[in-house]
Parts: structure tokens; C-alpha cells; sequence
């Protein structure tokens, strides 16, 4: 009844759910400012020789408590895509896409990097590092020409696995 009462001196409403087993009370107040009144003046308050703790929790939402709990499919905005293909909607047009952008500095610049050897993109700073590629070779070629295989490992035998 104190408990209550100490809480009550800020919304005449308010609403005590006691949580006995995380020895926890959660207070509903009707503002959220009534709610942060409350917070500022009682948090840390010494009763009973314990130290009371006030946090904010989410409000309860009373509008989704009365609705459906389950997720429904997003709203339906583009529902001519049906195959077969039916005509687009009335004021469809087709749009057109422009030319590819080509970067013909960064395609130079990529193809003067040389195998083996180290280009900085970027120089340090004092806040900040270098940035540098080194490039790779690649791995040399068997004399038919072909990668090599990687051979796959056996499996060991039934007995050896264990149960």
C-alpha cells in the first residue's frame, strides 16, 4: 500500500502489475510525462531498506491489443506482373534506360597494375593508413595447360567414425 501510494501522488491512475518472481513491480501511468515526473523524484528512493529503481519500459499500445497479433502481407502496389502478361495499366509507359557510364581513366588505371609489384592507392596520413594493392601472379599452368585438380580427401572408414 505505500508502495503504491508513492506513485500515486502523481497519476490517480496509475497501474501496478507485480512481477513477484524478478521481485519487480511495472507501474502504468496515463502520460508520459506523469511517467518521468514519477522516474525523476522516486528513483533511487530508500524503502523498506532497499533501493528503489525506476526505468522507462515501452508503453503498453492498447490500439494493438485489440487487433489481429499475426503479421499481414505488405500492401499491394504492383499487381499487373501475372504471367501470363496482361496488359499494363492504363498510363504505363516503358522506361529507357541510359547508356552504361565507362570509366575509361579507371580502366587504364587497372590495366597498368603489373603482376608482382605494389601500387599505393591512397598515402597515409596521420589519421589514416595507406592503402596499397599488390597485385598476384597467376598460380603457373601444368604443361597440358590445365589447372591442377584438387583431389578430395577419403572419408574414413564406418568402424573408425565414432558412435
Amino acid at each position: 500500500v505505500e508502495f503504491e501510494s508513492l506513485f500515486r501522488k502523481y497519476d490517480e491512475t496509475a497501474s501496478f502489475l507485480y512481477l513477484r518472481s524478478f521481485r519487480r513491480a511495472r507501474v502504468n501511468f496515463s502520460t508520459p510525462e506523469m511517467a518521468a515526473t514519477a522516474r525523476i523524484h522516486l528513483h533511487e528512493l530508500e524503502l523498506y531498506g532497499k533501493r528503489v529503481k525506476c526505468y522507462f519500459a515501452q508503453p503498453k499500445d492498447e490500439e494493438s491489443e485489440n487487433k489481429d497479433p499475426h503479421l499481414h502481407p505488405p500492401p499491394l502496389e504492383k499487381q499487373f506482373l501475372i504471367s501470363p502478361p496482361a496488359s499494363p495499366p492504363v498510363g504505363w509507359e516503358q522506361t529507357h534506360e541510359a547508356e552504361p557510364i565507362i570509366n575509361y581513366d579507371l580502366i587504364s588505371a587497372v590495366a597498368n597494375l603489373a603482376p608482382g609489384m605494389s601500387h599505393e592507392i591512397h598515402p597515409p596520413s596521420d589519421k589514416h593508413p595507406a592503402i596499397v594493392v599488390h597485385i598476384c601472379e597467376d598460380p603457373p599452368l601444368r604443361c597440358n595447360g590445365e589447372k591442377p585438380k584438387i583431389i578430395q580427401t577419403r572419408r574414413p572408414d564406418v568402424s573408425e567414425r565414432g558412435t
